[in-house]
């Protein structure tokens, strides 16, 4: 192993030196404290300190780096508390996640760290958002993300180095090429030479170092930052390293030839640092144990530190607190009495065109949303007012996306997020379930983004353009899910939207786009999320829907005026107004739930579940539902007809009424 020192002085030499030997000497306590039980997993990264290391060290301390399981040292080099660390691996209360996740599922921003989840991939969309910041601040930072050889298999890899290449964001994409995705060698994985090829593919840099040499690893890294700051574009970038123990502990290597791990021990980062630095006289044997005793010590003091720490004492309201960023919306009344005549399309332009305007830092992302304005025009001249940094055209990416917005949002922006359809955001489901929906729970750290989705039937568009999968989300704490039904609602909540510092997933039914029209205020106002409104009031029954479901509902009532009937209409599935609705089943004893999305696994289940839970004795008649066939939507209008709700509805509601 060839070191070159280039500029470094003999201090910083040493410091690196220490600053291997730290998570080493961790490592090695981590590994006796899990034989005694005292922690429960551990993700070892013996033998490939040099790669967290040597990152760590290259970039500037305001630079953000996006981990994985193995980068202990990129923590310590970042100066992270030991006894806050510590805290955090044994699901201590003072953690960084308070004992809600596990070892390196966490960021720090004081530290610049976002940490990963176990999807390996979607922390490289993130890191694209957080380079995207710094290039449209012109800032002259870069951000760097690490992955493993395995997670270069994902598709979040291809989407979010594409993304970085076709926007020249300042992002260094960090391969660590270990030789195993848990059991399975390279050789299963890939079939290229080395990861750096990869790069060629999508036009960018890449280049494949030594992973165990801590100097090339420093000054690779140190390089290739200092260039992607001036002239902002991604760097690919293989670290070829071994991991000599198992994905973790309890795994073992007895599939790792044995020829392998005496080949790599042999390569040891740290050995041969070591004895370069004694070749050179600023290491000796006396020296050596010298800073390996402070080090231990030092590791022994913060451990036990932690140990006096309590751990997590249940609290329900302190655990649903922390499900959201807390935000006390208050409605923004309009400045002027002016209204005009708009259709919900018109309605969700004017609506995206004021919050630009209001907020200098939020970004609009899409498919087609710039020059074209998006396939149903709502962002039509939006270009020529904001720009393209603020208007982007993106790539056939969804994941990457979403990824962006949370690390643009984790910069301190907001951003809006156009799915095309409503149907492709299951490309997506990783970002929005186990990322932005669980970031806030888990570190603190909210997710800035609204999501939109033109979604329903009615429009002959089939399978996969008229999904209404509202029910998808509904299920997942953390995310807020408006559908609103009328352009007054829609304008006023994707304000609101936009303006709440948590995950919004955005319904707009493409039905009422042109279907739908009102005045409105022309001036920039907001509704609130997360209240129901009576639409119209009655005394023998309560119907519950929202979205489209409320045109249909209204068209019933105005066709059966003799009876009484309640409409409720939700605008917001979640967080859910249950109160608005116990009142009013209450005071009807009778209730029918309807929804355009398929019955089975629908949000009115839920709904019929807590009336029957909180409301029993008041109700006079079964709860009903109504919702769409369980099946797929069919193309053929016919067909399409069938499968919606409402003809249904008719029968469900003179059945009840009657009963």
């Amino acid at each position: 192993m060839q070191f070159s020192r280039g500029l470094l002085s003999d201090l910083s030499l040493i410091k690196l030196y220490k600053d291997l030997l730290l998570p080493r000497l961790i490592e090695e306590k981590m590994v006796n404290l899990i034989r005694q039980g005292k922690i429960s997993k551990w993700f070892s990264g013996i033998g490939q300190e040099a790669i967290s290391v040597g990152a760590a060290n290259a970039l500037n301390p305001d630079e953000y780096i996006l981990t994985m399981h193995r980068n202990l040292g990129v923590f310590t080099a970042r100066d992270v508390p030991l006894k806050k660390l510590f805290a955090q691996i044994q699901g201590r209360e003072c953690g960084f996640t308070k004992g809600r996740d596990r070892s390196f599922h966490f960021g720090s921003k004081e530290h610049y760290i976002v940490g990963m989840i176990s999807h390996l991939g979607p922390q490289l969309g993130v890191a694209d958002g957080i380079a995207l910041w710094h290039k449209i601040k012109k800032e002259n930072k870069c951000a760097l993300v690490f992955t493993g050889e395995g997670g270069t298999s994902e598709g979040d890899f291809h989407e979010a180095v594409n993304v970085a290449a076709v926007w020249d964001l300042p992002v260094i994409f960090f391969v660590e090429n270990n030789g195993y995705g848990l059991s399975t060698p390279v050789y299963e994985q890939f079939k290229c030479a080395s990861i750096a090829d990869k790069g060629t593919g999508y036009g960018i840099e890449a280049k494949s170092i030594d992973g165990n040499n801590i100097l090339e690893v420093y000054s690779t890294i140190k390089e290739y930052a200092e260039l992607i700051r001036k002239e902002p574009r991604p760097i690919l970038i293989e670290a070829v390293s071994f991991r000599m123990s198992g994905h973790e502990e309890a795994s073992g290597t007895a599939y790792v030839p044995k020829h392998l791990l005496v080949g790599w021990s042999a390569r040891d980062p740290i050995k041969n640092y070591q004895n370069y630095l004694k070749e050179i006289n600023l290491l000796d044997d006396t020296k050596i144990k010298s800073i390996e005793k402070e080090l231990k010590n030092f590791i022994d003091e913060e451990w036990n530190e932690s140990e006096k720490v309590s751990f997590p004492v249940p609290d329900t309201n302190k655990e649903l607190n922390d499900v959201y960023k807390p935000f006390n919306q208050v409605a923004v009344n309009p400045q002027s009495e002016n209204r005009s005549s708009k259709r919900f399309v018109d309605a969700i332009s004017d609506a995206l065109m004021q919050s630009m305007e209001r907020y200098p830092d939020l970004i609009l992302m899409g498919q087609d949303i710039a020059e074209y304005g998006g396939v149903f025009k709502i962002t039509k001249g939006f270009v020529e007012k904001f720009g393209k940094e603020r208007v982007r055209n993106t790539p056939l990416c969804e994941s990457a996306i979403v990824g962006a917005g949370l690390g643009y949002a984790i910069q301190g922006g907001k951003s809006v997020i156009e799915m095309q359809f409503a149907d492709f955001v299951s490309e997506a489901m990783t970002q929005i379930i186990n990322n932005l929906a669980k970031i806030h729970y888990r570190w603190g750290q909210n997710a800035d983004v609204v999501i939109r989705m033109p979604t329903g039937a009615g429009v002959a568009a089939g399978p996969f353009h008229s999904q209404s999968n509202e029910a998808w989300f509904f299920h997942t704490p953390g995310l807020k899910v408006v559908y609103p039904s009328n352009p007054y609602d829609a304008k006023g909540l994707l304000n609101a939207a936009i303006e709440d510092p948590n995950p919004v997933i955005f319904f707009e039914h493409k039905a009422l786009y042109r279907s739908s029209q009102q005045e409105i205020p022309d001036d920039y106002y907001t509704v609130k999320i997360g209240e129901a409104e009576i639409k119209r009031e009655g005394e023998e029954l309560t119907i519950i829907t929202y979205g489209m479901g409320v045109n249909w509902v209204e068209d019933l009532i105005n066709e059966y005026k003799d009876y009484s009937v309640e409409l409720i209409d939700l605008k917001t599935l979640l967080p859910l107004d249950f109160k608005t609705i116990e009142t009013s089943v209450k005071k009807t004893g009778k209730v029918l739930i309807l929804h355009e999305d398929t019955l089975t696994g629908g949000v009115g289940g839920e709904i019929s579940a807590l009336i029957s839970e909180n409301c029993f004795e008041y109700l006079d008649a079964p709860i009903m539902r109504v919702g769409g066939l369980d099946t797929p939507i069919p193309f053929s209008p016919q067909l399409e007809k069938n499968f919606l709700p409402k003809e249904r509805l008719k029968e469900k509601f003179l059945r009840l009424v009657k009963y």
